[in-house]
């Protein structure tokens, strides 16, 4: 019988207990663990091994988290793994830079293992399902959206998503002309209930704008409630 695979996480922590601590609790939930205590190593231990999903600090010496997010996102090679950045800072701002980089989501100093641990499983469960798709398109106007091979494009251009972001347009657009609560969305997208800010909800909804450009136009805020996918066909 073959022997299965562990999904290497790769954890970058300038803090050695707590990276100690990190390693132990990832390892006793089935998972191979790299590590690295600045952001130039952590860097290029990504892009030589293509973890599974990073684990990065925002504060690391060398280079800072954010800058190392930011390489990531522009790398061909890494440009796809997903992050999960911790951060002891509380300013709103310093999360949604994080976001906006392209993390995939992030938890705040001091947390839980548990929560860690919880958080790094979703993210990878969103990842495997996105690559287990059975390949149908969704086709609405200029849109064109490539569930198996995890490609978006408006009127034949490519757009260049993060994989949350993918999955948020994706979700909005199979479920069109239906409101979609932060809280829905935060589950089915995120895999969460409830345990992460809803406003995160609206960082990644700017961004996916943003990138969108003129499709833009089919995602509808529902002031008070949430986000839906518009039936237009302009």
């Amino acid at each position: 019988m073959s022997k299965v695979l562990k999904e290497r996480i790769l954890v970058v922590d300038d803090e050695p207990d707590l990276l100690e601590l990190i390693e132990v609790n990832l390892k006793s939930a089935g998972f191979d663990v790299l590590s690295a205590t600045n952001g130039k190593d952590g860097l290029q231990l990504a892009r030589q091994t293509t973890p599974g999903l990073i684990v990065l600090d925002v504060m690391l010496p060398e280079l800072d988290g954010l800058e190392v997010c930011k390489s990531l996102r522009r790398d061909a090679v890494t440009g796809d793994i997903p992050i999960i950045m911790l951060t002891a800072r509380v300013a709103e701002i310093d999360r949604v830079l994080g976001l906006e980089l392209g993390a995939d989501d992030y938890v705040t100093k001091p947390f839980s293992t548990r929560e860690l641990v919880l958080r790094v499983k979703n993210v990878l469960r969103r990842k495997q399902t996105r690559k287990a798709d059975d390949g149908d398109h969704i086709q609405f106007g200029g849109l064109s959206i490539d569930r198996s091979r995890h490609r978006v494009s408006f009127q034949g251009r490519p757009l260049d998503l993060t994989l949350t972001e993918f999955k948020l347009v994706t979700v909005l657009a199979e479920r069109r002309g239906r409101v979609q609560s932060r809280d829905q969305l935060l589950k089915d997208v995120w895999g969460y209930n409830s345990l992460i800010d809803t406003r995160t909800v609206d960082t990644h909804m700017r961004r996916l704008r943003h990138k969108l450009g003129g499709a833009a136009r089919y995602l509808d805020t529902v002031r008070g409630v949430g986000y839906r996918f518009l039936e237009i066909q302009t």
